[in-house]
């Protein structure tokens, strides 16, 4: 098949990624309740009716999840860094969704990510071996991806002699396609769909920042 042959498959199956230690807020993300409501939950929310399958890189054993969502723990273990949960997310898809050329992942501390993000990274593509990677503001969020199956190999291999496992680095080693994600309107200004929770104080962030989405609806 050519390159300017290759269609990507609606609504690809996607990945939350959910496995590391989450030091700085101290308990795990998938756990965190963001006014009222379970992150995890969502996160789900927003994601499911994008893709077709849905499972979450999860570690730890203790975080409750829906009894429908698979949960794919890293398939190298000791908590080396996000891109042991991208690969998981590849071998896990590899197994359930074998006519999927790519797998989206999305991390559990992004709860404002766009509605149409699956298909603008689909939309983007224009070969089965190209990475397609979010974009806001001219920063690159780079959990925020669709990326080839075919890659895993290359991604393990990478995770075991790379001392630093950047994930930025490792998707240079690759084609890739930045798609450019717009800022949502608010009255206390634009939020990037892409604010991200790392501490509680951010946590309080995002609790102002829901409060501002809500009181713009009619």
């Amino acid at each position: 098949m050519a390159e300017g042959d290759f269609h990507p498959i609606r609504r690809p199956p996607a990945v939350i990624l959910a496995g590391g230690r989450s030091s700085r807020m101290g308990s795990p993300k998938a756990g965190l309740v963001l006014a009222g409501k379970p992150m995890l939950t969502r996160v789900v929310e927003r994601l499911r009716a994008q893709v077709s399958d849905l499972a979450i890189n999860l570690n730890d054993p203790s975080v409750a999840t829906p009894s429908d969502l698979t949960v794919v723990p890293d398939t190298i273990p000791s908590f080396i860094g996000p891109l042991a949960g991208v690969l998981a997310a590849m071998r896990h898809t590899a197994k359930v969704s074998p006519a999927a050329s790519h797998v989206l992942t999305a991390p559990i501390d992004t709860p404002f990510f766009p509605t149409t993000l699956a298909s603008s990274l689909e939309g983007a593509l224009t070969s089965k071996d190209e990475i397609a990677v979010a974009w806001s503001g001219g920063e690159m969020h780079p959990l925020f991806a669709l990326w080839p199956i075919a890659i895993a190999d290359d991604l393990d291999a990478w995770i075991r002699t790379d001392s630093k496992r950047r994930v930025r680095a490792f998707i240079a080693r690759h084609p890739s396609v930045a798609v450019e994600f717009p800022s949502i309107p608010t009255k206390a200004g634009p939020l990037d769909p892409f604010f991200n929770i790392n501490t509680p104080e951010q946590l309080q962030q995002a609790e102002a920042w829901l409060q501002c989405l809500e009181d713009r609806e009619p």
